[in-house]
């Protein structure tokens, strides 16, 4: 490997570079990520190398120096991947190793001649810029060659982030024939369609996906909408969430932007189901601000703008815990709204098998948080359940 890396260090330090594809996972090989990219990048006007690793559901990214870079092919090559392809200014040099690990280098002319600096503020989108994507089009964020509006980037944005949020979590739901989805108060559903897309158009997944939500113009437009784009296994429906009701198994509920009380009803719905994944991006935390009671926080309670936001982070903190009370585990993670673009809180909720120790201690901590703000939240109603 000494030889090896002494021409890799050669080709990284001296700027030559330009593009690396590794690949061919050695047999018996722990499965990590099966195939991995390199390419020079330009960031604050540092020279690194971003790094996309290439798993079998998602995509992950990371920006290294000469240094880290070196150390990780030393890691991995050979003893991980079998070949690593590098374009260089100088050559295409294709490594190759063999059971014993030992390396040969081919080298051919170079089929690549410029180094090109990206200043790496292009994301990698699941759904890309510059691709046509049916939904999209038919909703009106992009043309027919695929280019986002400019006025929708931020809801092409979102869309996107969304996605992030469920390919991370889709390894839960391996080995169902059919995913089955409830998507409580889905709007005009921007956000349902590209579930599906997702799911059915990238995974190759079969899902059936039911939208609720309570204006009936909404519910006929995304009907029509699933219809024009032949998207089978989606329908939309109108209803409450409180009173909605099926006999099939649901194994992910989403919840986005449900306003005030309405995210808790959609919680003690998804766990009465038994829901294998929760998504919720709770709205409007009005309920607990005319309840929040301790002397010691006078200052934090007097101001009503403190108050109100002191009243949205005990809210949604009490849903997190009921929730690791009845056997979630719960991310709290930041998501990016549609019309605003201010950052929300995305609950992620994974269903658990956890230690009757670990549900005893989320069950002190949620009445600890209660009795320290003297509050009775509506989510109490999953506990009680």
């Amino acid at each position: 490997m000494n030889e090896n890396l002494e021409f890799l260090e050669d080709m990284i330090r001296k700027g030559k570079l330009i593009f690396a594809v590794l690949s061919n996972v050695r047999k018996g090989a722990q499965k990590t990520y099966q195939k991995m990219d390199i390419k020079p990048v330009l960031i604050k006007g540092v020279q690194l190398y971003h790094v996309t690793y290439q798993f079998e559901k998602k995509v992950l990214h990371d920006n290294l120096d000469a240094a880290e870079l070196l150390s990780l092919l030393q890691e991995i090559l050979g003893s991980y991947f079998k070949q690593g392809v590098f374009y260089a200014t100088d050559g295409d040099h294709q490594l190759l190793f063999n059971k014993k690990l030992e390396g040969k280098i081919i080298t051919k002319p170079p089929s690549r001649f410029k180094v090109e600096l990206e200043h790496n503020r292009k994301k990698n989108y699941i759904i890309p810029d510059g691709e046509p994507c049916d939904f999209m089009t038919h909703l009106g964020l992009m043309d027919a060659d695929g280019r986002v509006f400019k006025k929708k980037y931020d809801k092409f944005r979102q869309l996107n982030k969304y996605l992030e949020f469920v390919s991370d979590s889709l390894d839960r739901l391996d080995g169902l024939k059919v995913i089955r989805i409830i998507d409580f108060g889905c709007g005009k559903a921007y956000l349902t369609f590209a579930l599906y897309y997702y799911l059915v158009k990238l995974q190759n997944r079969n899902v059936e996906i039911v939208g609720l939500d309570l204006k009936e113009d909404v519910i006929a437009f995304c009907n029509q909408t699933a219809k024009a784009l032949n998207y089978e296994g989606l329908t939309f429906k109108l209803g409450d969430i409180k009173d909605y009701e099926t006999d099939n198994v649901v194994d992910m509920v989403v919840s986005l932007h449900a306003c005030d009380t309405a995210t808790d009803k959609a919680l003690i719905k998804s766990v009465g189901w038994n829901a294998k994944i929760i998504f919720a991006v709770p709205c409007c935390q009005h309920e607990l601000f005319k309840q929040l009671d301790n002397p010691a926080m006078i200052p934090l309670l007097k101001y009503g703008v403190i108050k109100d936001k002191l009243a949205t982070l005990v809210t949604d903190s009490l849903r997190a815990s009921a929730l690791e009370c009845v056997g979630y585990d719960v991310q709290m993670l930041e998501f990016v709204d549609m019309e605003h673009t201010p950052k929300n809180i995305l609950i992620r909720a994974y269903k658990a098998d956890k230690s009757d120790e670990a549900i005893l201690k989320a069950q002190y901590e949620y009445q600890l948080l209660k009795e320290t703000f003297n509050v009775r939240p509506s989510i109490d109603r999953l506990m009680k359940a």
